[in-house]
């Protein structure tokens, strides 16, 4: 069991869920507005992405970014930064022509995917470990081993701190394929991410084989789905790891009832403490991932 535990909170994602809940973050000022809640209510990381404030949609316009980070950094609330670096691999296929790409389609190569990172240097960004056909239709998410490579070197010279997304168990042999060659520093740190139609589904037997595919020195986390959201929690901190909730995986924090991102953070920090343990600190954060203090 984790004694000492991380909460991130995943700010809005990118998903078609700005008009499922009115408190899904779309500007850059209320992506910040609502990081610095989610750190004042106890979480340790806020995860970042950010939209098109006209049309909700996912972005990766760095003038967005560039305003969410500076904005919590000019806050008076210590949290641990981390962007996503995942957009620009979507691929959408014409089922009837698989060789012509549809609306939708935002395919760039690995290293096209870190402008942002490269001028804000966030403290943590993401890399997705693998391909996947993600939920229904005809939408692939595509992160070749060429490209993830050619990432996790630029990421790497940057001198960020890598948090490597595992959707599925071949993306975890990938992950692990990356740190023997060197590509990511240690502390290697992986994200499980479980439920996401059609990778790992969020079963415990399944959280459970994969954590014992991790390295002994691993930092993790592990999150899933809607409902699934908070008793993953419990599942993560008991297996020995930490925890992520937010907005962009759950939009819930009952049955019928719409939470913020702040109130998933204030449930999960319940759960931990109620379990014996206690949530880390930014600093301890730090200390546990090895980053520099905030600048």
């Amino acid at each position: 069991m984790n004694r000492n535990v991380m909460i991130t909170c995943a700010l809005t994602g990118a998903g078609d869920t700005v008009g499922r809940s009115e408190h899904v973050p779309v500007t850059p000022e209320q992506i910040a507005e609502s990081g610095i809640a989610a750190a004042r209510s106890g979480a340790t990381i806020v995860h970042i992405h950010v939209r098109d404030p006209e049309t909700g949609v996912g972005s990766r316009d760095v003038a967005l970014y560039r305003e969410v980070v500076e904005r919590i950094r000019a806050s008076d609330v210590d949290v641990i930064i981390n962007t996503t670096a995942g957009m620009g691999g979507d691929l959408v296929l014409d089922p009837a022509d698989p060789t012509t790409f549809l609306d939708g389609t935002d395919l760039v190569r690995g290293v096209d995917r870190l402008p942002h990172v490269e001028e804000l240097l966030p403290d943590i960004c993401t890399l997705d470990c693998g391909s996947l056909n993600f939920g229904e239709g005809s939408l692939v998410y595509v992160s070749t081993p060429d490209m993830l490579r050619e990432g996790a070197k630029k990421i790497q010279e940057l001198g960020v701190r890598c948090e490597m997304e595992i959707f599925d168990t071949g993306h975890l042999w990938f992950a692990r394929t990356l740190v023997e060659e060197g590509l990511i520093d240690a502390p290697a740190m992986y994200q499980l991410c479980m439920g996401i139609p059609y990778g790992a589904p969020a079963d415990p037997m399944t959280l459970m084989a994969m954590v014992q595919q991790l390295p002994e020195d691993a930092v993790w986390a592990s999150f899933a789905l809607g409902p699934m959201q908070m008793p993953w929690v419990a599942q993560s901190v008991l297996l020995g790891g930490h925890v992520r909730v937010g907005l962009e995986d759950n939009l819930y924090l009952a049955k019928g009832v719409k939470a913020t991102n702040a109130q998933l953070v204030e449930r999960a920090r319940t759960i931990v403490e109620s379990m014996g343990a206690k949530v880390a600190t930014p600093d301890e954060g730090r200390e546990i991932l090895q980053l520099k203090g905030r600048s």
